[in-house]
């Protein structure tokens, strides 16, 4: 059932005087949902700030079906040399993306991979000095841009992360765990009270349920719960989502799946550990997986859009080869539409949309049953613009 996305509302449509306009077809048009349907929006990038036109495509096809974007923030990437950073760059984008009506995510402000490897010649004390300066600098910098933060990253694992010797693990390992979430989370927050903080993390076992119990007991200011759900060794399967669901639903706080991933070729096989030790000259898309990913994402959207509790799913590739070569996008390399962008666009922007017309009654009151978002009302008088995302009455103007 998907009754708590769709609200019930009485409106009364007026003109500027104030009269009622009585007896008049108002045509309703959903212009976004209240819902986050998201991917990466790393392609963004190249488009925005380089004028790349080769990347149009890519980008005007992925802004027809979502709203919600999330931008790279890695610190290795962001500021390779100390005190250089790519601000501009992705201000550029975030704001390309603002205006384009895409709500927008940045993505990590601490991990320990992908970490700046210059924080390696300070001592522990300084560098989180440093990763409290550096998520006041973010936060606060791009303050009404972008408002939404994976806070920290993959915690569970951060302190015996072994694969090589990062800054971040290291003052974990001083921390502890729930230490080091509460001072980034303290910091993120009085940067930007009003931001949406996430912790993020991959595994969804105990120990994941077990770390957000001592954060949230530690008061760590917590606003949602991102889930990772990289499936290159094949789909979770309903039961382990509604498992999964239930598990982390104890907590009461928002669900975002965070990194969704589903291919459309050959599985991944099963004794892999680290996703990122599955290195392959080539990984093709097929027709026949084209057709499976497209079922198992269908799957998988409906039993996340039914759940009251999530608010986001972000698919990580939107094109093939993006993340380990994998065909895990929407799209192919060579840009063309694959099975899955038609079903998901089918169900965004027709299934789950309103589109429909309302005639006023004498007092100029119309009921209207739709899904939650942003409305344009246009009718012979004029037409107006509101959010509709609880069931309480609305007087709209149409100028």
């Amino acid at each position: 059932m998907i009754s708590h996305r769709i609200i019930n509302k009485r409106i009364k449509f007026i003109d500027e005087q104030g009269n009622p306009l009585s007896n008049r077809q108002i045509n309703i048009k959903q212009t976004n949902h209240s819902f986050l349907f998201g991917c990466g929006a790393f392609d963004f990038l190249p488009f925005v700030n380089e004028g790349k036109e080769d990347y149009k495509q890519i980008t005007d096809s992925w802004l027809e079906i979502f709203n919600y974007g999330t931008l790279p923030f890695y610190w290795g990437n962001y500021e390779k040399e100390e005190g250089i950073t790519q601000k501009d760059a992705l201000m550029k984008a975030a704001k390309y993306l603002k205006d384009k009506n895409v709500r927008v995510k940045g993505h990590p402000l601490c991990w320990h991979t992908a970490c700046a490897d210059w924080l390696m010649k300070y001592d522990n004390k300084t560098i989180m000095k440093k990763q409290l300066e550096r998520i006041e600098r973010e936060v606060t910098g791009f303050k009404g841009v972008i408002d939404m933060w994976d806070v920290i990253n993959e915690v569970v694992i951060m302190p015996i992360f072994d694969k090589y010797d990062n800054a971040i693990t290291r003052i974990c390992k001083d921390k502890g765990r729930v230490g080091l979430i509460k001072e980034v989370f303290q910091k993120a927050h009085e940067c930007n009270p009003d931001a949406v903080l996430l912790i993020n993390d991959f595994n969804t076992s105990i120990n994941y349920e077990i770390l957000i119990d001592g954060c949230l007991n530690a008061g760590v200011p917590i606003s949602a719960i991102g889930i990772q759900s990289h499936q290159h060794q094949g789909f979770w399967g309903e039961e382990k989502l509604n498992e999964v669901l239930e598990r982390f639903s104890v907590f009461g706080l928002p669900i975002h799946f965070t990194e969704n991933t589903l291919i459309s070729g050959e599985i991944m096989p099963a004794y892999i550990e680290d996703l990122n030790d599955w290195q392959v000259e080539e990984w093709p898309t097929t027709p026949e997986g084209e057709e499976r990913q497209a079922k198992e994402i269908e799957k998988m959207y409906r039993t996340l859009f039914e759940h009251p509790l999530v608010e986001a799913i972000t698919t990580w590739d939107y094109r093939d080869g993006a993340w380990l070569k994998a065909p895990s996008g929407f799209i192919r390399q060579d840009n063309s539409l694959k099975p899955s962008y038609m079903m998901l666009k089918k169900l965004i922007k027709q299934e789950w949309w309103t589109d429909t017309s309302v005639m006023t009654d004498s007092e100029g009151y119309a009921g209207i049953e739709a899904f939650k978002g942003q409305y344009r009302f246009e009718g012979e008088d004029g037409y107006g613009e509101s959010d509709l995302i609880d069931d309480e009455d609305l007087c709209i103007i149409l100028r």
